[in-house]
């Protein structure tokens, strides 16, 4: 099957002028004259999206993500190579994008779907369908300078997934809107993949790739640093967040990660200047405390977890967290420290957690390991998903969970 979306050797250039001109007079004089430097939004990118794949693109802010989305959907053009696309393609880039305030919904409907290709006669049958679907029937022939954000995505959204595209480009707008918009967006994306439409879909949310892709890629300051599954796309992803930190001797710095606003806690040896983890996580795995070479347990079974720590200089407020996923990407449920008082580490050590029922179903689950700050949330160490254990059920029962029960029958 050939790719949906081929991208070979993309690279896109912006001038970064240092002078600003104000006045016609300046720009005449300083015509051809002004210094600036190149600066490269993407640099010699090259990968396939495959036909009816739901790919996800992550990486920090300015790495470069939504710059690829609109070379993918022809806003802006490559400064060198070539995308190749296969079929209709429907953007919803950014809030807002492509409306025009002075006109009203319905106008806008129009005006979106003739840019994505649509007839007058085709947008006029399904103008109902997109009207219920944004659910803005009362404010459809309000001006949409007057709408929330809210309401902007969700118009956006309708036209977008309406106008059959067999590409979907989405940016960062899943998370906006409230949680019955979210979950209604979720079952159409879903509808998508099970059409076998090609999305591609940027988000910090790492949950979202978890739980839609089929496979991602990590930017990285314009360059291509990973592509490949989702897992191991969003581990590489906080690798590369983790040690591009631009940070000061014993001084943290802010970065967006999946969920949160978290800090990652770093510090610099002073000798080599590299960046170096207060407290990091040397190993963690689960065994059954009954077989404690094997990481296999029964349905109902207990479960030992724990995590080996060592430490650059001594921390306190340390917090240990674990979080277990199912193999679809869904949280099944987490593990703290949090309620214990751990007191100034130093050195070397380890945390272990035990459950003394896992009432899961048969399957094979991944887990997080995260050291964090009590009071903070800076965040020490995050092992993504490198640790498994597996439940076996005898029983063969339906569903996530396997809860005992009683049961009764009564004859009259």
């Amino acid at each position: 099957m050939s790719p949906a979306i081929s991208i070979k050797n993309v690279s896109k250039r912006f001038r970064l002028y240092h002078e600003r001109q104000s006045s016609l007079k300046e720009k005449l004089i300083n015509i051809g004259s002004r210094s600036y430097d190149d600066f490269y939004a993407l640099d010699d990118v090259s990968f396939d999206v495959e036909e009816g794949s739901t790919f996800g693109l992550m990486g920090h802010n300015g790495s470069g993500k939504s710059t690829l989305l609109k070379l993918i959907g022809g806003i802006l053009k490559p400064t060198s190579g070539e995308i190749i696309t296969k079929g209709r393609i429907a953007a919803l880039l950014e809030l807002g994008a492509g409306m025009q305030p002075d006109l009203t919904g319905r106008e806008n409907i129009f005006l979106n779907g003739s840019i994505l290709g649509l007839s007058r006669k085709e947008l006029e049958k399904r103008f109902d369908e997109i009207v219920a679907f944004s659910e803005l029937e009362q404010f459809i022939d309000t001006q949409v300078r007057f709408y929330s954000s809210g309401m902007y995505v969700r118009l956006g959204f309708a036209v977008a997934v309406n106008v059959d595209p067999d590409i979907l480009l989405v940016d960062e707008v899943l998370a906006v809107g409230d949680e019955l918009f979210q979950r209604k967006c979720y079952e159409r994306v879903k509808e998508f993949q099970q059409e076998g439409r090609t999305i591609i879909v940027v988000t910090h949310s790492v949950d979202q790739i978890r739980q839609i892709g089929d496979s991602a890629a990590v930017l990285n300051h314009g360059k291509l640093v990973y592509k490949g599954a989702p897992t191991e796309a969003i581990r590489e992803f906080r690798e590369y967040m983790f040690n591009d930190v631009q940070v000061e001797p014993q001084q943290t710095s802010s970065e967006l990660t999946a969920n949160d606003h978290l800090r990652l806690s770093l510090a610099v040896d002073p000798e080599t200047k590299e960046k170096v983890k207060k407290i990091r996580i040397t190993e963690a795995a689960f065994c059954n405390p009954e077989e404690t070479t094997s990481y296999k347990i029964t349905t109902g079974g207990s479960l030992r977890g724990q995590i080996n720590w060592e430490t650059t200089e001594p921390v306190e407020n340390a917090v240990f967290n674990f979080e277990v996923y199912d193999k679809s990407g869904e949280l099944v449920f987490t593990a703290s420290s949090e309620e214990l008082d751990l007191g100034v580490l130093d050195g070397k050590g380890s945390v272990e957690f035990r459950w003394g029922s896992i009432p899961l179903s048969d399957g094979t689950y991944t887990v997080n390991g995260v050291i964090m700050n009590k009071n903070t949330s800076e965040i020490y160490d995050w092992q993504e998903q490198r640790y498994i254990f597996e439940v076996v059920n005898d029983t063969k029962s339906l569903g996530y969970v396997v809860l005992p029960f009683e049961v009764s029958i009564r004859k009259d």
